[in-house]
């Protein structure tokens, strides 16, 4: 069991990073109007919170602009109509996924630019591709952080080995992500274990992103900054895609840290995040990500019964065991 002074006190390193924009705009295809993305903006200044993600570098050639809010493309004048030149402690970050961005061309430099952390998303089969792009950022004056995704389906020889090449690498954080929600607490602290033990042989932090599937993203999130994990995603009131996120207000109210003020999060919540569901944008637990979280499985045919109201539970669990 966790020692409780690890819980109860707390670590001057912790950083808390606000993934709504990025993980919630998988939910509503990035469509948020400019007054919530200033008012999530204000919320994180005013809660304490270190980095936010405003969405992805996504190649413009490869997904239609006419498709996506601004926010999946992540241009910088669209980030400083909202913090203009940021002269505060809050951070600034983006994620550009391997093979799906123009990281040499949409990615300035950084002294051209608002972004602070660049968070390059990656497969362990793309590791490689995932270390030029860390080079190129970092080249180019950026903190960087990689998130290797769907972390429950690795080979823990095949993870060693990732590690072992990004530790080599300039990379900052490494990232724990439980991509299908499939992961115990038991199971996240074997992993923090060996990614901490590369993050000790090469300088690194390591940080964890979580899923809700089995509505365990907070309970894996405490896990892992119990065992040193030191960068905590979290989204307002879990937005985010499927079953959502770690929820921010869990977070701020569970750090000890006196910078964290949890009651901004609240308001933020009550005026501007109450009224998403209303307006037809779906997210959060429910049986069918649960189902594909139990068979860690990636929750895009949950989302599609989503879409398509279905209600069927036992059909579809059927039709899933079926392809597991």
């Amino acid at each position: 069991m966790k020692e409780i002074s690890n819980l109860m006190n707390y670590r001057s390193d912790v950083k808390v990073v606000d993934a709504t924009l990025r993980d919630g705009g998988l939910v509503n295809d990035f469509f948020f109007m400019d007054e919530f993305v200033k008012a999530l903006y204000l919320t994180n200044l005013k809660a304490g919170v270190d980095y936010m993600e405003f969405g992805y570098k996504a190649s413009r050639d490869m997904f239609d602009e006419s498709k996506f809010g601004k926010w999946k493309f992540c241009r910088d004048e669209d980030i400083r109509d909202i913090v203009g030149e940021n002269a505060t402690d809050l951070k600034i970050a983006i994620m550009a996924d391997v093979g799906r961005c123009d990281y040499k061309t949409d990615i300035l430099n950084r002294s051209d630019s608002p972004i602070d952390l660049i968070r390059v998303a990656t497969y362990l089969n793309t590791i490689p591709a995932a270390v030029h792009m860390i080079e190129d950022a970092v080249n180019k004056g950026y903190e960087t952080s990689c998130n290797i995704m769907a972390i429950s389906n690795s080979q823990e020889s095949d993870l060693k080995v990732a590690l072992d090449i990004l530790g080599q690498s300039p990379v900052n954080v490494l990232y724990i992500v439980d991509s299908f929600g499939a992961l115990y607490p038991e199971q996240i602290a074997r992993i923090a274990d060996t990614f901490l033990e590369f993050a000790a042989k090469y300088g690194k932090k390591v940080g964890i992103h979580a899923h809700n599937n089995q509505q365990l993203a907070f309970a894996n999130t405490i896990e892992a900054v119990g065992d040193g994990v030191d960068y905590l995603d979290g989204t307002y009131a879990s937005m985010g895609r499927g079953a959502g996120n770690c929820a921010m207000e869990l977070l701020l109210g569970f750090l000890r840290n006196p910078k964290y003020n949890v009651y901004p999060a609240i308001q933020f919540i009550e005026k501007y995040m109450s009224k998403l569901p209303a307006e037809g944008i779906v997210w959060g637990y429910d049986l069918q990500y649960l189902m594909t979280g139990l068979l860690n499985q990636h929750p895009r045919t949950a989302i599609q019964f989503t879409k398509e109201k279905r209600t069927d539970y036992t059909e579809f669990y059927k039709e899933i065991v079926v392809q597991d």
